[in-house]
């Protein structure tokens, strides 16, 4: 048997840097400071992160936590060495979840994992999560890091994401025995394809050989790798005044399923959402994949959210305060459909 001389081998030489790590620690701990928030507090280095509900002004609360990734979309950023917004995309996924749940965003916790641990890639990535939490108004309470040699490629890294939001009893939807035959369904637009289809769009470059160094062709203002890593839109400064108004019955984040699965998802059995696809416009990333991919209007409606980030279902007499607000709160918003009876 092979023997080593003594102190041959250390933790460095197994492909880990316990010094990229302590560095890492210290380029993020001010990016956590920046999401404090109330209840929380964001100092990292401990064993784990603690939050106060009644700081944050919960009296009898229901917690609400999630869990999710950014998917192949973090291909896309490896190959052309943007690390900037996958933090904001990998924010945006948990936190939407949850609010379709009626819960207001908390705290988060991130992991990452790579094969070579490499502080400024990081740095920027936690830089993303970071703000994505202050657009949530969520605390980065913690997180994990793992350098695993062999277990990923070259500088790719994989994430995850983790959130718990909190809402008082009695505040939690869908509320089922509010909705009825005939109750409008409202559309809140996307950013783009979200963090959805991204094996998809990767296999549609691939087919037709394109670089992701070229102007996108329906965004000709930027490469087509800048415009398919525009971030995921988070909808939480939005939709949480409404849910706490009780002018919302349902919400439904459009993800993976795209507009065929995800709809009925935020109601009871006996009722559907009929959708009126003549309502809105795909923007151009959708019909570009469309027509580039040959991909067909079904396999388009299940796969993304083809313009389409959240769905809302509200009574008919709450719908057009209900657009008001969401308008003067920034987003684009149409009825795009209503509540049918299901066969």
């Amino acid at each position: 048997m092979a023997k080593t001389k003594e102190n041959q081998l250390n933790y460095a030489t197994a492909g880990v840097d316990i010094d990229a790590g302590t560095d890492l620690v210290e380029r993020i701990k001010p990016l956590a400071a920046s999401t404090a928030r109330a209840g929380a507090d964001t100092g990292l280095g401990g064993f784990g992160g603690a939050f106060d509900l009644k700081q944050a002004g919960f009296k009898d609360p229901v917690l609400v936590s999630g869990t999710d990734g950014v998917g192949t979309k973090l291909k896309l950023a490896c190959e052309v060495d943007l690390h900037e917004t996958v933090g904001i995309d990998l924010v945006a996924m948990c936190v939407n979840d949850i609010l379709a749940q009626g819960a207001e965003p908390l705290f988060f916790l991130d992991y990452f994992a790579t094969s070579k641990l490499k502080p400024e890639q990081a740095a920027k990535v936690v830089a993303g999560i970071a703000k994505g939490c202050r657009q949530a108004n969520c605390a980065l309470i913690g997180g994990e890091t793992a350098e695993m040699p062999g277990m990923y490629k070259g500088g790719e890294y994989d994430l995850a994401g983790f959130v718990v939001g909190a809402a008082e009893r009695g505040k939690l939807l869908p509320r089922h025995q509010q909705m009825q035959e005939g109750d409008p369904v409202i559309g809140i637009s996307s950013s783009g394809p979200h963090s959805n289809g991204y094996s998809l769009i990767r296999k549609i470059i691939q087919v037709n050989e394109l670089s992701l160094e070229q102007k996108a062709p329906f965004d000709p203002g930027q490469t087509l790798a800048q415009a398919l890593l525009t971030p995921t839109r988070i909808y939480v400064d939005s939709l949480i005044p409404l849910i706490r108004d009780d002018m919302i019955n349902g919400l439904a984040h459009i993800t993976g399923g795209g507009l065929i699965e995800n709809p009925d998802r935020m109601l009871p059995k006996h009722l559907k959402v009929k959708l009126d696809h003549t309502s809105w416009n795909w923007p151009d990333v959708f019909t570009w994949m469309s027509q580039t991919g040959g991909v067909s209007n079904h396999e388009m409606l299940r796969t993304f959210n083809c313009g389409i980030g959240m769905i809302i279902t509200v009574t008919k007499t709450m719908l057009e305060e209900t657009v008001l607000r969401l308008r003067d709160a920034g987003e684009t918003v149409m009825q795009i459909g209503e509540l049918r009876e299901a066969k």
